[in-house]
């Protein structure tokens, strides 16, 4: 009997990435039970993230060991990871899709090569080069000139109006996270445009349109699949990207932004700021509440991804 080796081994790499992610959650599942246990679920939406008296005597509480006066609750880094997320999407898509439709329909051929190529090399440059130029130029440029000026003209509007801060924010760290995510959304978006049919783009202009009205009424909502799910794959690069926000976010603690111009903190970069001081903790609990916290954000990151599944199959049915 001959084995199928191809299809074997075919098999083993497909199911090589849902294996590892299904090993992974496991993994931090395990190791962060401890503090799944003590914490419950008040861990997911309160404000209260404190490692206790790292000098004193570990003390016995549900049954676990904790630093006297320990508490974990993390609601600020959830509304900070989803608000700077979802407001990045919001000014990535529509940059992206113009940058899109310029570099494969609005620009001569000639041109086109070269400046794609230089919005692809913008998708390898490090996060942390993204970090060091929002700390460096935009922290200040924003907290010096351009927030005060949203605080002043935008002060009718909620969540535009108040302190606008000295630049660590919200709205920088989501502007820093867009500037990441263009050129993975153009990039795809771009070579869609051009597998699309001539045929289509020729019947709308045929009908009058002009080429802004075929790319418009025709050739986008042909390519809503594509959108979404490039839309879903930013989305998980901006909910998981640590270093850039680390250096721009202002790394709120225990705290809930209430305006655009406030510091946050995400989950993704907090673990990274605080896990030095967490691996103090003798009886290990901060180090497995930070587990718990990747925990949080791989299932949000699933959710998310799951959700653009259900996306994709309506827009298919439709």
């Amino acid at each position: 009997m001959k084995i199928p080796v191809f299809r074997v081994g075919l098999i083993a790499t497909a199911s090589f990435l849902p294996l590892s992610l299904i090993a992974l959650i496991v993994f931090l599942a395990i190791y962060s039970w401890p503090a799944i246990h003590f914490n419950q679920f008040h861990f997911l939406w309160t404000n209260d993230w404190n490692l206790g008296n790292l000098y004193g005597n570990p003390v016995t509480v549900h049954g676990v060991q904790i630093m006297p006066g320990a508490k974990y609750g993390i609601w600020f880094l959830v509304v900070g990871t989803i608000v700077s997320s979802a407001l990045a999407m919001v000014m990535a898509m529509p940059v992206a899709i113009g940058a899109a439709y310029f570099l494969s329909e609005g620009v001569r051929k000639s041109w086109a090569g070269p400046l794609s190529l230089f919005v692809d090399l913008l998708a390898a440059i490090p996060s942390v080069v993204y970090g060091l130029w929002g700390y460096a130029l935009l922290v200040p440029l924003f907290g010096q000139t351009i927030f005060p000026f949203l605080a002043n003209t935008f002060s009718f509007i909620p969540f535009l109006n108040g302190d606008p801060g000295s630049g660590y924010g919200l709205l920088t760290s989501a502007f820093v996270l867009a500037v990441m995510i263009i050129p993975l959304i153009s990039a795809t978006l771009r070579e869609s445009i051009r597998m699309t049919e001539p045929e289509l783009k020729e019947a709308g202009l045929s009908l009058g349109l002009n080429r802004l009205e075929v790319f418009w009424h025709i050739t986008l909502p042909k390519l809503k699949t594509v959108l979404i799910g490039v839309g879903i794959l930013a989305l998980g690069r901006a909910l998981g990207e640590t270093m850039a926000v680390l250096m721009v976010s202002g790394n709120a603690l225990n705290y809930l932004p209430n305006n655009i111009y406030a510091p946050i903190s995400t989950m993704a970069a907090f673990i990274a700021s605080q896990l030095d001081s967490a691996l103090q903790d003798p009886t290990n609990m901060a180090v497995e509440a930070l587990s718990e916290i990747a925990l949080v954000l791989l299932l949000i990151t699933v959710a998310v991804n799951i959700a653009a599944r259900l996306l994709l199959w309506m827009a298919r049915v439709r």
